[in-house]
């Protein structure tokens, strides 16, 4: 099975290239299952009902999310019934699931969403916690199993493959909203610690450069917001897995309403 994620879609401007490049997406490559981390897709802050059903109706099959994904209210009632994920380690009393299972073909494909600890909000120790739930698939004879490890430290992105290598698919970095070159595929395991995000690329994490700067020069916070006119990038990655090992995974990436490409092919470790 051939697997599309993107992160992170930023406000109006991601939802725009989203659906603008999907089609394109998909004759060109061929995935068979389209998920994306939505935790900013409105205003750059949480996921609200509207842009939810927006994005599904555009070709989105599952949306994982992070810290922003409490951000609009009116999603959380929908938490249970719409293809949305959170954090699978934050309290099971928050609404919501962490973990996902898609039938696809013939095969199963689990996605988990996890969350990483270093300037996040407090949640369980995502360590501990992956490890006894992918001994727990693995012992239910799930094979295809894909990470979202929403986190701001590269470092415990690492840890993680190091962690996990051979006994998931795929780990993909979400948060920072700065993709990296890190692709690899190691153990079977497909990793990068950042995909980078999709939305407006000529400012600062595909916000107004404004607010950033003046945070930066005073140390007073003010509202980020996403601009109404900006130059734009989408960002993803497309893995294939057989029998629960990726055996092939690349980065694609477009700007603004030029042609989708390959920019880098992850190195295989042997």
């Amino acid at each position: 099975m051939k697997v599309l994620y993107i992160a992170d879609l930023v406000g109006k401007p991601g939802r725009v290239m989203f659906k603008y490049h999907l089609k394109k997406i998909k004759e060109k490559y061929t995935p068979d299952v389209v998920i994306l981390n939505g935790e900013n897709a409105s205003h750059g802050f949480g996921l609200s009902v509207k842009n939810a059903k927006e994005l599904l109706n555009a070709g989105v099959e599952l949306f994982t999310g992070g810290n922003h994904s409490w951000d609009k209210k009116d999603i959380l009632p929908l938490l249970e019934t719409l293809p949305i994920l959170r954090p699978i380690n934050y309290p099971k009393s928050a609404p919501g699931k962490g973990i996902a299972y898609l039938e696809v073909g013939e095969e199963t494909l689990v996605v988990i969403n996890l969350m990483g600890y270093y300037t996040m909000p407090m949640v369980d120790n995502p360590f501990t916690m992956i490890v006894d739930e992918v001994n727990r698939l693995n012992e239910q004879g799930y094979k295809n199993i894909f990470i979202d490890f929403h986190a701001e430290a590269t470092s415990e992105k690492r840890a993680l493959l190091a962690m996990l290598k051979g006994k998931v698919s795929a780990i993909c970095g979400s948060h920072t909203h700065v993709g990296t070159d890190d692709l690899v595929i190691d153990n079977g395991t497909f990793y990068v610690s950042d995909v980078g995000l999709t939305g407006c690329r000529d400012n600062v994490i595909g916000m107004d450069t404004k607010q950033p700067i003046e945070r930066f020069l005073t140390s007073v916070s003010s509202k980020f917001d996403v601009p109404n006119q900006c130059k734009k990038i989408l960002q993803g990655v497309i893995f294939e897995i057989e029998d629960g090992k990726c055996v092939d995974a690349f980065k694609i990436k477009a700007y603004d309403e030029e042609e989708v490409d390959i920019c880098q092919q992850a190195y295989k470790e042997i």
